[in-house]
Order: C-alpha cells, then structure tokens, then sequence
C-alpha cells in the first residue's frame, strides 16, 4: 500500500517537473516575441507575490498609477476584497495568479516544497510575459518576498527593456532570520540572493529613511533611490458620531455576547455600545420613522475606552508585551477605582484620584499566533473587571472606520530589520487616532513621542501610559492633546517648502504629514514620467 502510494507520488512529480518545462518553453517562445516589441510608455505591471487585498500600499500604487493615466496591471492572488477604487477604474485590469493544484497538499513536504516554487515560478512568468498584451514600461515589485520575484522581475525586465521599480519594504532574508536564526544557511543563500538581483533597478523605494541609507551604503545600489513614506489615503478620517452609530449597528451582531455584562447595553438602531440618541420617544408605529426624526446620536458618557491593536501574528509582534500590560492595567484600574470611591468619601482629601476607565481591546488580523493568544486571552480575563479583549476581522472599507471610532491605537511592531515602519500606524494616523507604539531603530520617523503618540519599551512603561492617557476618560487632557496635533497636521497641505523644513529639523516638534496622493505625486510621479514626457 505504501510503496503504491510511493509509486503514485513519483509519478506525479514526474509529471509535474514535464509539465513545467513545457509552460516554461511555451513561455520562452513568447518571449521570443514580445523582445521585438517596445515597452508600451505609461504601462505598468504591480507584482503583489500574496493577498492583493491585504497589500494595502501596492493598491495604492496601482490607484495613483491609474489616476495618472498608466494602463496598469496589478498582479497577484486573490483573496480579501481589494479596494474600490480597483474595480471602478477603467485602466486597472486585476489579473489574479493561480494557486497551485490542492493535490500538492497531499503529498510529502519533499515533493510539494519544489513543485509548489516551480509551479509559483511558471504563473508569474505567463502572467508577465503572455498575459499582458504588450510589455509595459515599469514592472513594480513588492520587495519581501524576494524569492523567487526579484529574480524574475530582473529576467523579464532585461529581455523585454521594461524598466524594474523595486518598492522595499522591509528585507526578505531577514524575516527568514526570526524563524531559522542569523546564522542559518539557508538565511545567508537568501540573502545574496536579495543582494544579487535586488541591486540595480531603474528605481528604489523605500518606507523610511533608515532603509534608504543602510542598503545604499552596505548593497551599493545602483538606479534612483527615494525615500516614500507610506501615507493613508484620503478617505481616511476621525468619524463623528453619527458614522460610529452606523458601523456599531452593523457590527452588533459579530460582537461576541460574551461581551454583554461588559459592554454598555445596546437597543439597535437606536443605542449601540457606544453611541446613543437622545430624546427617543416611548412609542412609535413605524421605528424607521421615529429614528429618521430623532436628533443626530452622541457618544455615550458610560461607554468603555475604544483600543484597537491591528496585526499579523507573527514572531515579529510581541503580543505577550500587550497581555501583560492589560494585565497590570486591570490591577492598576481596581487600585485606583477603590481609592477613588474611598476619597470620594472623604471631604478632607482635595486631590482626588480620578477613576480609570474600562477598556475594550479589539484586535484585528489574521495570522499563525492568532489562536494560541486569544486562547490565553479568555483564561485571563475571565477574572478582569475593567479589561476585554476581542479579535475582530473587518471588510476592508470598515478597517479605518473603526479606527476612525477608536480612542487609542497600539502598536506591537518591532521591525526584523529594524529599517521599515508599520503600516497599522500610518492608518491610525490617516484616521486621527494617537498610538502608543513599541519602540525600535527606525520608530522617530513616524511617531514623534509626546506629540502623536507615546512610545514604549516594555509592558510596563505600556501599562503606564494606557493609565496617563485615561485618566479622566472620556474628558482626558493627555489624549486630546495628542489628538489635537494630529488634526492640525492632517488638516495643513504638504507643501514643498514645509517638506524640505521638517526634515531639516526631523527631531524638532514640527512633524510633516500630508496624503498618500501628496506624497505620491512628489516623489514617484517624476521618476515615471521621465521618459514619457521625453518621447510622447
């Protein structure tokens, strides 16, 4: 029976390996072809080696692309709803990779390992090179994963003269160091192999500075070299009240009912957990009627602080950090509960301690830890009195409204390399929402500590500021005062000048913002209108 089964996987990988020749010479033969043919100008190929839908920065790019007038293509697999802008856009086809056939699943690691890269290898070739019509003038690629896409980019860009974007990220190799350790050979094959075929490109794009300047001085990398900050785009916002009643009656019935003796009560659509409208009359025949006459719904004085942590739940997220914080939170909120109803007795005592908020923990993603916290999660806090924590998946267009609805955002990023930024931060920001955030290298090119947020080293210094940022809550001085910066920078346009001036004096208190689109069309729109403008 086993040596059958044997039989019959060797077979298959026989068949497979033919299988893939003959894709590949299929494709070499078009090749063949489009080398006779010019790049198309104002064409672009997006090269997203995952979900299209949770690569937020890569839609981005294909958008502002778009907008400009590229024919552009956007590549990779299909799975969460893509923004949009993707799918309304005449000039954006979405041309969605094939995932390799479910036989694979079933057999030994061994064989699938090799089958699934060669079969990854062949649809993104095809894709490339057969599926758009004519070779494009930039292929952009996201930069990690670097294997195998560096490599191919860099093939098919020399064959075909389309000029190679590499957009980085973070460093491939250096994610693969948080499993197999720094010294791991395989760590050091991938990353010469990073080096080898992500040094020279037409252009550099980097998340921050920091990458800039490591890579540039330890790759020596050739071709023009930008730095663009990820910036939210610009629908997103602060929500007013009205839009946190809306999206708290559709997410109603996803709240856990575990909640229910936590939360605020809800009487939808009238009262959600947060938000409420006063003046509601006793009776009414029709309640669409009655609800459409009321006045516009407030924030509840009663409702619990708002947190939202956004992650992937990986090893380069520290999420035991957040537990234990919430935990010292809990003690901290019942010390100070019962001291302040013990002062409130007393009219001798002036200085009365203010009362600690309950919070509410929401933790959006999905990743590998995912069940093992959470399942550590409901052991803790079946004792906490003024903590929950819950895990929440949200439809892309209602992602910034709850961080729009949110009072407090947390950030556990620690960065592999210690050169990118996280993304989750940016979107707060996009959203006027202040972050305590862990700190590494990089951090101060995004937060600027006491002034749009606070930042941390350990549980502790986290616990201590979820207690200075709530006290008082919802009338908290310390938070407002961090809202309040970020308004005022979101609400001020990016000029050129205040550019140049806040990074001349990056550790002063100014702090530069500005739209994904502002700073899209400053820094990439030039690089890719070179050549267009030259010879159209």
């Amino acid at each position: 029976m086993i040596a059958n089964e044997n039989h019959g996987f060797h077979d298959f990988f026989i068949f497979a390996t033919l299988s893939f020749f003959a894709l590949l010479l299929f494709i070499v033969v078009n090749v063949s072809q489009k080398v006779q043919q010019t790049p198309k100008l104002r064409s672009v190929a997006i090269l997203v080696l995952g979900d299209v839908g949770r690569s937020p920065r890569m839609m981005y790019h294909a958008e502002s692309f778009a907008k400009l007038g590229f024919d552009t293509y956007l590549i990779g697999y299909k799975g969460s709803k893509p923004i949009v802008s993707l799918t309304t856009l005449s000039n954006i086809r979405l041309s969605y990779l094939s995932e390799s056939p479910p036989l694979v699943t079933r057999i030994p690691f061994v064989l699938a390992a090799p089958i699934k890269i060669m079969y990854q290898i062949a649809t993104i070739l095809y894709t490339l090179v057969y599926d758009i019509p004519r070779p494009p003038e930039f292929i952009m690629v996201q930069n990690p994963p670097s294997i195998p896409t560096l490599a191919l980019v860099w093939l098919v860009g020399g064959i075909t003269g389309s000029k190679v974007i590499i957009d980085w990220h973070n460093l491939g190799y250096s994610i693969l160091a948080l499993k197999l350790g720094k010294t791991h050979l395989l760590v050091n094959i991938a990353k010469r192999f990073e080096i080898r075929f992500g040094r020279s490109a037409y252009a550099h794009l980097f998340v921050t500075n920091a990458m800039r300047n490591n890579l540039e001085q330890e790759w020596g990398l050739i071709g023009h070299k930008v730095v663009l900050h990820d910036r939210p785009p610009s629908h997103f916002h602060k929500c007013p009240p009205l839009e946190v009643h809306e999206l708290f009656i559709r997410l109603g019935r996803s709240i856990s009912p575990s909640l229910a003796d936590f939360l605020p009560s809800a009487s939808l659509p009238y009262t959600t957990q947060l938000t409420e409208i006063r003046g509601l009359p006793p009776y009414s025949a029709s309640p669409t009627s009655a609800f459409s006459s009321l006045s516009t719904p407030t924030l509840r004085k009663d409702r619990p602080a708002l947190l939202v942590s956004s992650t992937s739940w990986t090893p380069d997220e520290d999420f035991g950090i957040l537990l234990e914080a919430l935990k010292l939170y809990e003690s901290r909120a019942r010390e100070a509960n019962l001291t302040n109803c013990e002062n409130s007795q007393s009219k001798h005592n002036s200085k009365e301690r203010q009362v600690l908020p309950r919070i509410w923990m929401v933790i959006t993603g999905k990743g590998p830890l995912k069940d093992r916290y959470m399942t550590e999660v409901e052991l803790l806090q079946k004792n906490w009195q003024y903590v929950r924590c819950t895990s929440l998946w949200l439809e892309a267009e209602d992602y910034p409204l709850l961080l729009g609805s949110a009072d407090l955002g947390v950030s556990l990023h620690s960065s592999s390399s210690a050169l990118d930024l996280p993304m989750k931060i940016v979107d707060m920001f996009g959203c006027g929402l202040p972050v305590c955030a862990l700190d590494f290298a990089c951090l101060p090119e995004l937060v600027k500590d006491g002034i749009n947020g606070l930042v941390f080293k350990n549980a502790s210094q986290l616990a201590e500021h979820l207690e200075t940022l709530l006290t008082s809550f919802p009338s908290s001085s310390a938070l407002d005062s961090l809202r309040t910066n970020l308004q005022r920078a979101l609400q001020v346009p990016l000029s050129v000048e205040r550019y140049v001036h806040n990074h001349q004096h990056q550790e002063g208190a100014d702090w530069e913002w500005g739209s994904w689109s502002e700073n899209w069309d400053r820094v990439v729109k030039p690089l890719v209108l070179r050549d267009s403008e030259r010879f159209g």
